[in-house]
């Protein structure tokens, strides 16, 4: 089964850097686009970033471009988001996510402060 499994979160100052990971197994991931979604307290889940299956395109939502880099190593089943000069209202759950054989596929998230 399509397991993802997110690490690196933490709390952190403004304007300090994270990575998070999201380890993937259960399906094919170099053949799938990933994502990365958050969801701060209240709020709806946004979509953060995403990469191309062979992570040769990526986007970014326009509150984290320039801030935010997301990545892949296809032969780790790895996906990374590099979170640069952190904001407070970048505090959130970050969620790793899958479109796989037609159904969304979600990790249970790590929780990513950014302390004023």
């Amino acid at each position: 089964q399509v397991q993802l499994v997110e690490s690196g979160g933490g709390l952190v100052e403004t304007g300090a850097s994270l990575r998070l990971s999201c380890a993937a197994s259960g399906f094919s991931f170099s053949n799938y686009a990933i994502n990365w979604y958050r969801q701060g307290a209240g709020k709806e889940r946004e979509s953060v970033a995403g990469i191309s299956s062979l992570g040769n395109n990526t986007m970014y939502a326009d509150a984290v471009k320039g801030r935010f880099t997301i990545s892949r190593d296809n032969a780790r089943n790895m996906v990374y988001l590099q979170m640069d000069n952190l904001k407070p209202e970048d505090t959130a759950m970050y969620f790793c996510y899958v479109y796989y054989r037609a159904s969304p596929h979600w990790g249970q998230g790590t929780q990513v402060t950014v302390s004023s």
